[in-house]
């Protein structure tokens, strides 16, 4: 991580001010390769910095923005910020949103999940749950705050925040026994198979934390093991799924490792990977890996190293 000029953040000064980024480097004496560099948000000298920062009076850090050393991750977090379309914040939003929520049965499309989020319209040909709608514009959000979080530990806050930001809003939110942004109050079961109890569920996610955040060197397959192990104990009243897999996001992101995209295609040897892990890990990880390759032609179709 290091910090360099923000380019949003100088404009803002200069706008305050009356002035143009020529104007302030007459002002202050500086040169027309330093005038590029803050055109191009560049790293540039410690004391020109404060002498912009004292000139616009202001501090340092007001001008700077911290970048991160993953190339993936901060040109996701560029993307964001500028609201830039076309690029890859706006396809990983658009088909993670569309292949997690279709998994769980969203009845909306592709194109149609592309057009919620470029448009925050819908087109529509036959009746559509609106809690399939909502929970799609929940995604876009969750992605975004996975974005915003992804250098910090992961913790119990960051996994009930994303189940609260999923579920906000829906038809579920209403019940008194759903709990939104918190641990399942009734039993459930998934695929068949039982899933932990409400009253273990505390214990058994602290546990898989602690375990998980005292890898040295997290690995794909760490992440890997860490989905099966939280789609096992199953911690929500429903919304697990997605949860997981914005996890997995986040944590691929952290440790900078190619996240993977489980496309709806493929969801049957998903399902069989989680079902099947403790006779057969290699079903679910050969899928995981594929959803790397999937990520990775994303990589490559924008030039991201």
């Amino acid at each position: 991580m290091n910090d360099v000029l923000s380019y949003a953040g100088l404009l803002q000064k200069l706008q305050e001010r009356g002035l143009t980024k020529t104007a302030l480097a007459a002002q202050l004496g500086i040169s027309s390769r330093t005038v590029a560099k803050i055109g191009r948000g560049e790293r540039i000298a410690d004391h020109v910095l404060k002498k912009m920062a004292a000139y616009l009076d202001c501090s340092p850090e007001e001008l700077c923005r911290t970048v991160s050393d993953n190339a993936l991750l901060q040109t996701l977090r560029d993307e964001k910020s500028a609201h830039i379309s076309g690029g890859i914040y706006h396809e990983l939003q658009v088909r993670m949103t569309y292949n997690s929520n279709h998994i769980e049965g969203s009845k909306l499309n592709e194109e149609q999940t592309r057009l919620i989020f470029e448009t925050s319209t819908i087109a529509v040909d036959k009746a559509i749950p609106v809690d399939d709608v909502i929970e799609t514009v929940n995604h876009f959000r969750a992605i975004d705050y996975v974005i915003d979080q992804t250098e910090a530990p992961l913790s119990e806050a960051i996994i009930k925040e994303l189940h609260r930001i999923l579920k906000q809003g829906t038809t579920d939110s209403t019940l008194p026994w759903f709990a939104v942004g918190e641990y399942k109050k009734r039993p459930n079961m998934v695929g068949g198979l039982e899933t932990a109890k409400p009253k273990d569920v505390p214990a058994r996610i602290k546990k898989l934390l602690d375990e998980y955040e005292a890898i040295e060197a997290v690995t794909i397959n760490d992440i890997i093991r860490f989905h099966w192990e939280f789609e096992r104990i199953h911690p929500f009243q429903d919304g697990n799924g997605r949860v997981g897999r914005l996890i997995a996001l986040k944590e691929c992101l952290r440790h900078g490792i190619v996240p993977f995209l489980i496309e709806d295609d493929k969801k049957l040897y998903y399902y069989r990977g989680l079902a099947e892990w403790e006779n057969e890990r290699g079903w679910l990880t050969d899928t995981c890996l594929d959803g790397q390759d999937t990520f990775r032609r994303l990589l490559d179709m924008f030039e991201i190293q």
